[in-house]
């Protein structure tokens, strides 16, 4: 019999001994075991912080794309997974939840990288001055903590459980040691092999221990961070850990909880929202067979409306197919295990003291599908508690499954409060299209849940539904729903970061920081600014503009241009009583003045303005005052290379602009502004092409010369660069554009990045695997006949500017395209005879 195995110390490993038994949720059938017998933890969590080292060191920008490779590998293998998951008793789209929602969470977590400066910690909120001269300030920062995260989950999301926490500890830096729980570790344990295999994350990035480990916490550390999914009763104890609480070790829990659903007062039958509800409770009710966190457990609506809810909800749930998952039919699986089915059986009786249950029952599931008698199923239950004030098990017991509590309420003021009554939910849901309902509902009810849905006709066609946790939204709930707080954007990843204030002169933090802060030492730029590629420009690198003296013309002059003719621009006569003494620059005319003054005429690496984030008017300019500017780098901010644009990063620029003569008691400073630009960066990777170069390194080819890759002989190659030219130059044009449409713009704006082509790509005009018969006669004539081609195609692209050619592969080409690919070709070919 198979062992579900651990992914740790680099290696895969099994536990000792037979462990113990996992059965198939739809089957029966023992198909493996989990054992963790034998696992030195210490050595585990250890070997994480170790290894962890190289994981902090990368950038949060590095990180993200680490990510976002991640997320598209796991996406080629996802056939695999939802095969391994029906064995969990999951449905298709119970699977889609949990596998392609754990991948969406490392393309969300991915994307937070632009918010993050391009280094390995993050710089938080604005700076902050310590004194009046602005010489003495702090800033805050937060550095990846040098521990692990240790994730403690629960067995309903093997995946996505494991994904959404290890996508924020990730992007902070930080490795994990994974714990599923055994019932479905397997499916885990699936997801970390393609992980492993596929090379994306650095060693030690992620540990898998398969099945509860009991002493790992013994062995955690003040670095370290633990989370925990799972029952509220095992969180509660894990949480008072002693050695958690003797070295202040971080602990997040998300529990269980009765997660409440209400239907608003204005939702009667008959109205989209009446239809709406329905349809959500008995999504919640059956999805995943009702083992979510955040199913709705509790059904709250107006005491007049209980018959028809119950009625309703009755013939929606006999609709329900059960059976196995893999049969397109069937809407419901399986329980994870009969021990489940069992507890759920217990915890219904235990809300039957005082309710009664008027759908469903305790007897055998008819299900649909061959060799499911010995599976775990159960009809979904529905309970009706008609004293939900005075009878409290429906608020506090849980049947974790497709079970759910009818109740009553009088008003809103007692629908808020039965809400309450859990003492502390993942999520509330209010169906309401009365926006007043809603918001007295939401301010009323937030204390006690963590996230809250409205829903109406407007917000259905689009909502993601009461029981969907968002990788941009918190996850976690106070009181019984543990009082964590997972994902929620930065502020997940900023859970794995330890904050340290830091004080200094603005210089020595601007060294610190790497991002410019006010007051700092200018470092005084060479030349323009703009002048330099993206990697040459530094935080700090400045240039102080010439001057330029406000006219009462240019203020006319820009009122009539933009047509903002406030007053104080063109009334003189109406200054009384207001802060200007005469007539006043335009605030957006100061802006756009400084612009002239820094803005660099000629082409260079700045391929354009990519916006503004901040501008404030700190006193009025009048005619005839004289200014100028100093720009400074603020900021650097990575960027991907996107469609037909050559790579670039953004540059925050500081702007400040100064009066040149200011009187006595003003500042001299009177605006600033932090504009963006886009920076074109520096191609390293491929020598330029030129007539010299392209004769230099032919001169290096002989006839003997033998290639790293490929059947071509030298002369072949040749003869083949010769070819291209004359493809370029429209000589030879009667070939098809083999790429498919839908994939053409995609592989031609492959031609502006600086990633030169794969070795041993096929050529798909010509003959897999086979060579083209020779044109000339020897190497030499083809070499002549190459330089002759490539002249060709100079002259005919000076000759015809604006002409497009056709390529087999990149499609339609400008004369720059051709120069793109040209480069590459070259180097591509030049590189694979030695010869570069």
């Amino acid at each position: 019999m198979n062992k579900t195995q651990h992914y740790i110390l680099g290696q895969w490993q099994d536990g000792k001994g037979d462990g113990n038994p996992i059965y198939d949720s739809v089957t029966g059938e023992h198909f493996t075991s989990v054992t963790t017998e034998g696992l030195n933890t210490g050595e585990i969590l250890q070997y994480g912080r170790e290894k962890g080292n190289t994981l902090r060191k990368m950038t949060f920008q590095e990180r993200g794309l680490m990510l976002k490779k991640l997320a598209f590998y796991l996406q080629k293998k996802k056939k695999t997974f939802y095969e391994i998951s029906y064995r969990t008793g999951a449905t298709k789209i119970d699977s889609w939840i949990d596998i392609e929602g754990g991948f969406g969470n490392l393309f969300a977590n991915a994307s937070l990288r632009k918010l993050f400066p391009n280094q390995s910690f993050h710089v938080e909120g604005d700076p902050i001055d310590l004194s009046r001269g602005g010489r003495f300030m702090a800033h805050h920062i937060m550095v990846p903590r040098e521990g692990v995260a240790v994730h403690i989950n629960a067995f309903n999301f093997p995946v996505w459980g494991m994904l959404e926490k290890c996508a924020c500890n990730w992007m902070a830096g930080v490795p994990a040691v994974v714990l599923p729980a055994p019932q479905t570790a397997y499916l885990t344990e699936a997801v970390v092999k393609e992980i492993i295999a596929s090379g994306i994350l650095p060693e030690g990035a992620l540990q898998l221990i398969s099945g509860t480990a009991k002493d790992i916490l013994d062995n955690t550390q003040s670095q370290d961070v633990v989370s925990f999914t799972g029952s509220a009763k095992t969180g509660r104890m894990l949480k008072n850990h002693p050695q958690l609480i003797e070295e202040s070790v971080p602990f997040t829990m998300e529990a269980d909880s009765l997660n409440a659903c209400i239907l608003g007062e204005d939702a009667k039958p008959g109205t989209p929202e009446f239809n709406l509800f329905i349809k959500e409770v008995r999504n919640e009710m059956t999805v995943k067979c009702g083992q979510k966190c955040t199913a709705i457990r509790r059904i709250i609506v107006p005491e007049n409306l209980v018959e028809d809810v119950q009625i309703a909800l009755g013939k929606q749930l006999d609709k329900v197919t059960i059976g196995d998952p893999r049969l397109k039919e069937v809407r419901m699986g399986a329980l994870v295990t009969k021990e489940q089915r069992e507890s759920v059986y217990s915890q219904v009786k235990e809300i039957t003291k005082t309710a009664d249950i008027v759908y469903g029952d305790f007897d055998e599931a008819q299900t649909i599908g061959e060799n499911t008698k010995g599976g775990s199923f159960i009809k979904p239950i529905l309970l009706r508690e008609d004293n939900p004030l005075k009878n409290e098990a429906a608020h506090i017991t849980e049947a974790f499954g497709p079970v759910s509590t009818l109740m009553p309420y009088k008003d809103l003021s007692e629908a808020i409060k039965l809400s309450k009554m859990g003492k502390g939910s993942l999520v509330s849901s209010i169906v309401t299209n009365d926006n007043k309902i809603a918001r007295d509902y939401t301010v009323s009810a937030a204390t006690h849940h963590g996230r809250i849905l409205v829903l109406n006709r407007e917000s259905a066609k689009q909502s993601t539904g009461h029981g969907s946790p968002l990788p941009n939204l918190i996850h976690g709930g106070p009181g019984r729903a543990g009082g964590g707080e997972e994902m929620g954007g930065m502020r997940g990843i900023k859970h794995y970061l330890q904050r340290c204030a830091i004080q200094g002169s603005p210089t020595t933090l601007t060294e610190i920081t790497g991002i410019y802060q006010p007051n700092s030492a200018y470092k005084e730029s060479p030349k323009h600014p703009f002048a330099y590629h993206w990697e040459d420009i530094q935080p700090g690198m400045s240039l102080e503009t010439h001057k330029r003296t406000i006219t009462d013309t240019d203020i006319v002059n820009f009122g009539n241009l933009t047509w903002d003719h406030f007053y104080a621009h063109t009334d003189i006569t109406s200054l009384d009583g207001s802060i200007f003494e005469h007539r006043t620059a335009h605030g957006y005319f100061v802006i756009s003045m400084a612009a002239g003054l820094f803005v660099y005429p000629n082409k260079g690496p700045v391929a354009a303005n990519y916006g503004l984030e901040e501008i404030r008017f700190l006193r009025p300019l009048y005619h005839n005052d004289t200014v100028y500017v100093r720009l400074t780098c603020k900021q650097k901010v990575d960027r991907e290379q996107k469609g037909s644009e050559l790579p670039s990063g953004i540059v925050k620029w500081f702007v400040e602009v100064f009066d040149a003569e200011p009187d006595e008691d003003q500042e001299p400073l009177v605006a600033i502004a932090t504009i963006l630009t886009m920076v074109q960066k520096k191609q390293t990777v491929f020598e330029e092409i030129s007539e010299e170069f392209i004769q230099k390194s032919l001169s290096k080819l002989t006839e003997d010369a033998k290639p790293k890759w490929g059947i071509m002989t030298p002369q072949h190659m040749v003869e083949h660069l010769e070819w291209s030219y004359k493809v370029a130059s429209g000589e030879i044009q009667d070939f098809e554009i083999v790429t498919p449409e839908e994939h053409l713009e995609k592989v031609h704006d492959s031609l502006y990045n600086y990633k030169p082509f794969p070795q041993g790509h096929h050529m798909p005009l010509m003959k897999k695997d086979e060579l083209m018969p020779l044109e000339h006669d020897n190497l030499d004539d083809a070499k002549q006949a190459l330089l002759d081609a490539r002249e060709a195609y100079v002259k005919y692209f000076k000759q015809n500017a604006k002409a497009t050619t056709k390529n087999a592969v990149f499609g339609h080409l400008d004369r720059f395209e051709w120069s793109l690919l040209e480069r590459k070709h070259l180097n591509h070919h030049f590189e694979q005879f030695n010869i570069l």
